[in-house]
């Protein structure tokens, strides 16, 4: 199975000049429910990310195509759905420092967080089977604020930033703060 459908490569980022000064940025933030991730913005179409903390903990992504568009001067939203059937928007103001995410996960993820807990890029046919699977109604929607700990400019496209498990990353790595 491949990382997304054929139909993906007709669309392309809305005013991709806009969204220039995302692109690179690594991010680390905590939700108010104290869940840990960082986010990778590889280029206008697709970003990496990593979950260190509640019950998605192990969980990483690569390549996850994505809508993302600036909404005003540092403020921006990605928005995507995945092989999983979740569905995720999510908004950033760099200048507050501040997340906002609204996830739209099946009813089937729930029941079995730790089947999706792990690299997603290796199990994709997995994940589509655990999708079609179902059940996916009702859905829980999870809509939590996060404040961003640390932030610095890896570049375009870093197969280096998000490259291993949550599991092992350095000491101290999700503590850092600037």
């Amino acid at each position: 199975m491949s990382d997304k459908p054929a139909y993906q490569d007709e669309f392309e980022s809305t005013r991709p000049d806009e969204i220039a000064p995302l692109i690179g940025k690594h991010l680390i933030y905590t939700y108010d429910n104290g869940w840990g991730y960082e986010i990778y913005i590889r280029n206008e179409r697709a970003f990496d990310y990593r979950i260190h903390d509640g019950p998605l903990a192990g969980r990483w992504v690569n390549n996850q195509a994505a809508h993302i568009v600036r909404l005003a001067d540092g403020v921006y939203k990605w928005s995507w759905d995945e092989p999983t059937g979740t569905i995720v928007s999510l908004a950033v103001n760099l200048n507050e420092r501040v997340f906002h995410g609204a996830t739209f996960f099946p009813a089937w993820i729930p029941l079995n967080y730790d089947k999706i807990a792990l690299h997603q890029n290796e199990h994709l046919d997995a994940m589509a089977h655990l999708r079609d699977q179902g059940p996916t109604y009702p859905k829980l929607v999870m809509d939590e604020f996060a404040q961003i700990t640390f932030i610095e400019d890896r570049g375009r496209d870093n197969d280096e930033v998000i490259d291993r498990p949550p599991s092992e990353v350095p000491e101290g790595y999700m503590t850092r703060r600037n």
